[in-house]
This record gives structure tokens, sequence and C-alpha cells, in this order.
């Protein structure tokens, strides 16, 4: 089968015509079958999904690794939603197009969302990228489709709606990608989903108390930002404000260290912003440089970020009332680049960002990364750095109905389409999918067998923690 062609982010496509990106699709489509991508053989030596997750614990802070168990044990979605080393892998086995584009590299359900864009306006859009890498599109559709019919199932959905919602979120990439194809590239490059015209589009196909949630969730993320993390988060302390301890989950740095090691550390950090500032754009520099640090503090993120360096820094600006949260995260290889190739960026952090950026409609002013050689604890690790919260807001799964979720899918849909038009062939892509929906429905086969394989992968997690062979630790 052919496998996707090594590029980097910033390759830039060969000038053919549109009529020869059509008939490069239609001959992508001939060489591998839409049909094939409904297939999920697992060769005999796959490799064992427990022994994928202690292995990438190996790099990560020992003592955080049973909250990540902890949290992948809640249910097959949380634990899907850790696993995105095992599918990489069991991706790296399947056909694809030979089209390739920026991926997402973890694109489920659950790292798409809303945050504000640099012009104050709430959009819609994927928000995270950890793992991304240049790749086969299809990688991203499938693992965006897995998650649906996960959560669906989670959900306790019918089987018909568990179906109808993949089939919706698939036929809407394809649908999507078809009107990019359309597009010039300046059409591409700017479109967007602000959540206003979401609910302006959407708001009369569903009942009054959906619209009202949704309109909540808006109103909830627009509170959602440094002066509001400020007050949670901090506490005065002989004059000075602080980080609350809220171990293991936020560690102030003055609970890792003290006295002069402190010292030491918090110097170590605004070294280290220091240099992230370089990475900047010139005007955003000026923007930092009006901010002091005040803190630092250890969190624990997401599922399956779990264990990975993330610290959250305070700074203050004009006065004690003008607070910017900045998270610097640590950034390790991508899980795509085993079964694909390794990145061009030597910097993992300026992998994440260069992607981010090409990806996502607008992003993050504070976006940056950085590296240090003999971090806090003597290891060379790279970071991207961005702000902790600016209007985020992330959909209520559990919440949803079917109706719901599938326009929740949709959505997700058209926003990966865009995201891959900006990097990859669109019009090779939407020539490879056709209009029949040939490819949604092999995509919901797959997604149904490798449903079962996730299932299969958490009652393993589950087995090796009631041996003893792994420690987890719940509820947090």
């Amino acid at each position: 089968m052919p496998t996707a062609t090594p590029r980097t982010a910033t390759t830039v496509l060969p000038h053919l015509s549109v009529t020869e990106r059509i008939a490069r699709g239609k001959q992508a489509r001939a060489e591998v079958p839409r049909s094939t991508h409904a297939a999920f053989d697992p060769p005999p030596d796959r490799h064992d999904p427990v022994s994928l997750l202690e292995m990438q614990a190996l790099t990560r802070v020992p003592e955080l690794v049973p909250i990540r168990y902890g949290r992948m044990l809640v249910s097959p979605f949380t634990f899907y939603r850790g696993a995105a080393i095992i599918m990489a892998h069991d991706l790296g086995t399947t056909p694809d197009s030979g089209l390739p584009v920026q991926c997402c590299g973890d694109a489920h359900l659950s790292n798409f969302g809303m945050f504000a864009s640099p012009e104050r306006r709430l959009v819609f859009d994927i928000n995270d990228f950890d793992e991304t890498l240049p790749g086969p599109w299809e990688w991203d559709v499938k693992r965006l489709a897995v998650s649906m019919l996960i959560a669906a199932r989670d959900n306790d959905f019918r089987r018909r709606d568990q179906e109808r919602i993949v089939l919706e979120t698939v036929g809407q990439y394809g649908r999507a990608m078809a009107t990019f194809a359309a597009m010039a590239n300046l059409e591409v490059w700017y479109s967007r989903i602000e959540m206003d015209q979401v609910i302006a589009d959407f708001g009369s196909q569903f009942k009054p108390r959906m619209v009202k949630r949704t309109e909540k969730a808006v109103a909830k993320a627009r509170t959602s930002d440094s002066v509001t993390a400020f007050s949670k988060l901090t506490h005065v302390v002989d004059g000075r404000v602080r980080i609350v301890d809220q171990s293991p989950l936020i560690v102030p740095v003055e609970q890792l260290a003290a006295g002069q090691e402190r010292d030491a550390i918090f110097a170590v950090l605004q070294d280290l912003l220091r240099r992230y500032r370089d990475t900047l754009e010139f005007d955003r520099g000026i923007l930092l440089d009006q901010y002091e640090l005040a803190d630092v503090a250890r969190k624990v993120v997401g599922v399956g970020s779990v264990g990975t360096r993330a610290w959250i820094a305070l700074l203050i600006g004009r006065d004690g009332q003008d607070p910017l949260f900045l998270q610097i995260k640590e950034a390790e290889v991508s899980v795509m680049e085993e079964p694909l190739t390794a990145s061009q960026f030597a910097n993992h952090g300026e992998r994440v960002v260069t992607g981010q950026r090409l990806m996502q409609a607008a992003s993050d002013i504070f976006l940056g990364w950085l590296h240090t050689d003999a971090g806090l604890d003597a290891q060379p690790r790279d970071f991207y750095v961005r702000q902790l919260k600016d209007w985020k807001g992330s959909a209520e799964i559990e919440q949803m109905i079917p109706k719901g979720m599938a326009a929740y899918g949709r959505l997700c849909g058209w926003t990966l389409a865009r995201a891959h038009a900006r990097s990859g062939d669109r019009i090779a892509i939407a020539a490879y999918l056709g209009s029949g929906d040939s490819f949604d429905r092999a995509v919901l086969e797959f997604s149904l067998a490798y449903a079962e394989q996730n299932e299969r992968d958490y009652q393993k997690l589950v087995a090796a923690v009631r041996s003893g062979q792994i420690t987890a630790q719940t509820g947090l």
C-alpha cells in the first residue's frame, strides 16, 4: 500500500493546474480504493498497548504517572484520549492515499474547543497539537471518527445513532474539503468558525434548552481568562501574590524547593522566559516585557499529557490586578514519528508551535517555544508556551444527546478539513473522496473495529492495574 510521502510543514505544494490536481486525487483513488479504509487488521506482532504506555512513561515525572493511568481508567473513552501512541502505531499499518497534510496527530473530539482570537472573537478550532506532524490526512479523520463512536457508546446511544454520528462527522469533512477545493487560497486561509455564527446557524435546528446550554457554555468561556484564573489560583502571602498549593495537581515552586534552591529555580525560569520571548513576533515581545514574573507552579494537565513537565507562570503587569498566566508545557517526540518520520525541527516545542500556527485559523498571541540544556532536573528539554486561559471552553460530551453530538461531529469535521486544506493539496484530497459516501462508510467500518480494539486495550490496562504491574491513582 502507498505510504505518506514525507514532507515538511513548510514545503510548497507543486504548482500543478487544477485539472492536474484532480487527476492526482483520482489516481490515488485508483491505487488505494476508498473501500480499503474499512480494514483494521492488526499484525500478529502488534505492540502490546500497556508496554507502549509504560515506555512513554519512562520520560515523565514518576510521581505523576499514576495519575495519568487513573484518568485513563475512568472509561474506554478516557483511555482512548490517553492512547494516541497506541493508535499511531496501529494507523501505521493502514492504507493511505499518499496525499500528506499537517496532521494534528491526536484529533479526538475533546481536542476541539473554543478560545479567543487576537481580535477578541470566540472561535471554534482544534486546540491541542502536542503530536502534530506532517502525515496522512486519513489518520486524523480516523482518530476523530473513532472518538465520536466511543463517546457515543459511553453515552449509551443506540447503535444506529452511534453510526449516524460517525457518518455525519466524516461526511462533513468530505463536503467541507470539496468546498475548500473550490476556494481561492486566501479564502481558505481566512476561513474560520465563530461561535456566534454557530448559534445563529444551528440554533433553529435544536430545542430551546439545547440552544440555552450552548449559549451558557459560550458565556462561561468568555469569562475564562487570566483574571478569573488569578482569583481562583492565587492568594497573598507576606504582601506578595503566590499561586495556591493544590498538590498534587498544582504544586508551587516553593513546595518543590526552598531557600536558595527555590531562588535558583526561579532564576532559571526567568532566563527561560527571556529566551522564549525571542520566538514571539516583535510586537508581542514588547507586550511581554510589560509583565514581571511573580510565581511559578507545576501543573497536571489533560489525560495523555499527564506526567510531562508542565508549569504555570504568573506574571503581573501594570499593577497587582493585571495578571497574565502562561502555561509552559513540555514537548516530547510526536507519537507519529516512529511510524512515519522524524520531525524536521530539532526543538519539539517549535514543532508544536509551527503545526499549531499552520492548522489553526487564529492562534494565541503568546504562542512560542524554548529549550533548556540542563533544566530543573538537569536534563535537556523542549517546551512550548501559551496563555493558560484565554476564553477557553470545551463541549460537555457526557451531556450531549444524539442529535447534539451529530451536530458537534459536523462542526469538528468541517474544522479538521479546514485545517488540512491550509497545508495539503485540498483539490486532490477532494477528488480522492469524490461525491459519494464510499469513504464515509469505510471509516465507519474501521471505527467499529477499532472501538472494539480500544475496549480490549482498555481491559488490558485494567488487568495490569489489578495485577500490580501498574500503579494507578484515581479520583484526580
